[in-house]
């Protein structure tokens, strides 16, 4: 006699496949495949700088803006408004500053913000680079659909940064691409509970490297026009107005 047919077999054979599957999708692989599939390990440690030309587009306005940043940690924001350029945010490694819209006078930041903007300075060129020498803690959270794509999600822990003299937890949600592997949205979780949102779009190769030429965080529209890979930096992009100042009378 035969046996009967049981049809709770394969559902549940299939149920274990699945969750077999999911358990096998790592942290460390996805992260892993990210660098991979972007460029590559080697091509990404040989970015010493990077500067980006772009547009912001924000309530029916458009601004030209460029965008520096280098392995040293200095970084630079700034906006191109006809006949001035302005200064939006500025670090140099010691110094990290920004403008006041209304008096148009350079303003330094604390050295609470100096010493976050430091700590964050190994994260250069992506953070995914150098999780495992930052000692940041991954885990795969699973599979979720995001901007219509269906990604992998992995939470990142970095070091807490600190927030009016407390220390508050420093996570974001990475969704990255299941067939590119690239990353499609980061979800950070910011001190005072809200919830930073960036999504990211239109991969486009530069120097073998796959970057978003499409931004948006928060409903700010980020179109990027060109980006140069390891170009000339001029010191000054970064540096603090009153100390340049001071360095060229201390040079006469």
């Amino acid at each position: 006699m035969k046996t009967p047919y049981n049809s709770s077999i394969i559902p549940a054979f299939l149920l274990f496949f699945l969750s077999f599957t999911l358990q096998a999708q790592t942290a460390t692989g996805i992260l892993d495949n990210y660098i991979k599939k972007s460029g590559g390990v080697k091509a990404w440690q040989k970015v010493k700088a990077i500067t980006m030309k772009a547009t912001i587009n924000q309530d029916e306005e458009t601004i030209p803006v460029d965008i520096y940043s280098t392995a040293s940690g200095k970084q630079a924001l700034v906006l191109n408004f006809p006949g001035r350029d302005i200064t939006q945010m500025a670090f140099d490694g010691d110094t990290y500053w920004t403008t006041n819209f209304e008096t148009l006078e350079p303003i330094k930041a604390s050295d609470e913000m100096v010493n976050n903007m430091r700590q964050s300075a190994d994260d250069f060129p992506i953070p995914a680079l150098n999780y495992r020498k930052n000692g940041y803690t991954i885990a795969f959270m699973g599979m979720e659909t995001k901007n219509g794509a269906e990604t992998y999600k992995v939470k990142v822990i970095q070091q807490p940064i600190s927030v009016n003299g407390t220390k508050v937890p420093n996570e974001s949600y990475y969704y990255f691409d299941t067939s590119t592997y690239l990353p499609v949205a980061v979800e950070s979780l910011q001190p005072d509970g809200r919830v930073n949102r960036v999504n990211m779009d239109d991969y486009q190769q530069v120097e073998g490297l796959y970057f978003p030429f499409s931004i948006n965080q928060d409903g700010l529209a980020i179109s990027v026009k060109s980006i140069e890979v390891n170009p000339e930096i001029e010191s000054s992009v970064f540096t603090f107005p009153q100390k340049k100042k001071d360095e060229e009378e201390g040079n006469n």
